[in-house]
This record gives structure tokens, sequence and C-alpha cells, in this order.
């Protein structure tokens, strides 16, 4: 458990929304990728050029990175230079680029200061549907943001999924495919079909052709809480649900189990990835003020403790392993079960 903030920290938290606000509006001006392409250090002027904004708010916004460690800075006059992490994780394109699937965290800022009507209503302080078909644009940028956000938490979760001697996989809220990409790379014999909304799956075609996997992996559009969409009895040798679950209620969630467990052969074996907590359920912190974040956008959305996940899956007739966590700094964590 967390220890109880001191007066300092309180202050400390007050203020803790500078740092991403500072981000994101780095991001969205392009200061990082401006930097790179100047040598990884520049001054004010060739960023301001590069980006187009003023060299006065420009300059307070540097200073800014450079204050939360987002950037280094040499000498009161700049250059202002990418730090090593800002190189790997922030410039667009890089070998761990975050930039993508920032964009998320951006697009739910505005809800964070609607906590308080959260807490009256225990209602989205937004339609669910903005980032899910209903807002092209912000469905197609949630999209690309879970997109970025899955390659960079699969290449460590993808060598924890064994999925030895299987040939067909079912990946349900498979969101812009690329999980489903990234097992099928793995395993060479192995094809995927895809399930989600309509908008989605649109936008993950579009991706896994871009990946030269559309013979290997389907993009399916249905909704996993419609129970007559039959996935097939038997059909599948493996499951996956990867960070979607935490949208779900408890009853929907044993349904989804069950017929997970239906869709599987016997001895096919489930893997559920999702950010989770402690039976506290304050515990560890990201995931407790991640519930919060999902329950502003999502009718249902929370984060359930690990033990309830086992629990229901024993209820679904599998017989879970034990609870993984997913490599550092990742804050997710993996259950696998077998159906008997």
């Amino acid at each position: 458990m967390t220890q109880p903030l001191d007066i300092p920290g309180i202050v400390a938290l007050a203020s803790a929304f500078h740092g991403p606000a500072v981000l994101f509006a780095a991001l969205e001006t392009g200061v990082f990728g401006a930097i790179e392409k100047c040598g990884g250090s520049a001054d004010l002027d060739s960023v301001a050029a590069a980006t187009g904004c003023s060299r006065r708010g420009l300059r307070l916004l540097l200073d800014a990175c450079a204050a939360a460690g987002l950037l280094a800075k040499d000498g009161p006059g700049g250059p202002w230079r990418n730090t090593p992490a800002g190189r790997m994780a922030l410039v667009p394109g890089a070998p761990a680029d975050l930039s993508g699937a920032i964009a998320y965290n951006r697009d739910v800022y505005g809800a964070w200061g609607r906590v308080a009507e959260l807490a009256r209503t225990g209602r989205p302080v937004e339609p669910p549907a903005l980032h899910l078909g209903d807002d092209p644009e912000r469905t197609r940028r949630f999209a690309a943001s879970m997109r970025g956000r899955a390659l960079a938490i699969g290449r460590g979760i993808v060598p924890m999924v064994d999925l030895s001697g299987c040939r067909r996989l079912l990946d349900l809220a498979g969101g812009p495919g690329a999980y489903a990409t990234l097992l099928a790379r793995a395993n060479p014999g192995l094809s995927a079909v895809t399930l989600d909304l309509p908008a989605i799956s649109a936008a993950a075609r579009e991706f896994v052709a871009a990946d030269g996997l559309s013979e290997r992996v389907e993009c399916r559009a249905g909704d996993w809480h419609d129970e007559s969409d039959d996935w097939g009895e038997g059909e599948f040798d493996a499951v996956t649900i990867f960070g979607a679950l935490h949208q779900e209620s408890p009853d929907s969630i044993r349904s989804i189990l069950r017929r997970s467990f239906r869709a599987l052969r016997p001895g096919g074996s489930i893997h559920v990835l999702d950010v989770m907590t402690d039976d506290t359920h304050a515990s560890p912190p990201f995931s407790a003020m991640f519930a919060v974040n999902m329950a502003l956008t999502a009718d249902n959305g929370w984060v359930f403790s690990d033990s309830e996940l086992r629990s229901w899956m024993v209820e679904a007739g599998f017989e879970p392993g034990q609870t993984r966590p997913a490599p550092p700094p990742m804050p997710h964590w993996l259950v696998s079960a077998r159906r008997p």
C-alpha cells in the first residue's frame, strides 16, 4: 500500500498535471522530432523554424520540458537536447516510439478534470462511443494509439504466451490487430481471427494489410456483448483477451469467459492480459488510478483484481495458472488458463 502523503506531497500532487500538459504540448507541436532532425540538439531559432511556433511561447515550452526531464538544456540560451529515453520513445518512428500511444492520454486529459462529476453520478463524463466510431477522426487516432501501445507492450508479452502447437487463435477485442500480428510472426504456423467493433476492425484491416499479414490475420467485425454471435464451438486452440476486460462488468466478464471456453477445443488455452489490482483495489497505485480513467470513458470501466479474474475463470470451467507480471515498466499482469 502507498504511504500516506505529507503536506509537501499534497502540494506536489496538486501540481502534478503540469508535467503531462507539457509533454502533450511538446508532442503535438513536434518538438522532439524537430530537435532530432537537427542531430538531437537544436537552438531556439531552429526549433521555431521547424515547428512554426512563436519564439516566446516555444522557449517557455522547451524550458518546461527541460524542467520536467523531457529535454536536456545546455546553458541559459540553449541548445536543447533530446534525452536518451526521449530519443527512443518520444521521437516519431524511433525504436520504442510511444508518441502515438500517448495520444490516448491526451484525448482523455480533459475528462480527468471532471472526476467529481463521475463521483456524483457514477457515469462516464463523455460518450464511450466517441472513440469507438461516432467521431471518425478520434476513432482513427484511438486505434493508432492502441496500436502503438500494443506494439510496445506486445514485444515483452509475446514471449510469455505459450502457443506451441496452436494453429488457430481467437483474439477478442483485438483492437488494431497489433497483438495478433505479433503473435502470428512469433508463431509461423498460426492463423488468427480478431473480433472488435466495426469501426475498429476497419482500421485494424488497414494496419494488418500494411504489415503484410492479411492472409493469416482476419479482422472480423462484431460485438462481444452480443451473445447470439457464435464464435464457434471447439474451433480455436487459444483465445487472447489483451487489455479489454477492464471495460466490462463482472457479469459481462463471466459471459465472455464462458463463451471463450466453448470456442476452445479441449486442452486449449486462454490468456488474459490487463491492468489489475491486488485484493485491496488500491494497489498498485497506477492500477487504482487507471480504474478512474476507465470509469470516465466507459459505462462499466474499472479495474478488477487478479484473484477476481481467476475465480471467474474457474466458474467458466478453466484451470488457471499463476498470475505473472509483465516486464517492467509495463503495469500489466498476465493470467493464462487451460480448458480441461
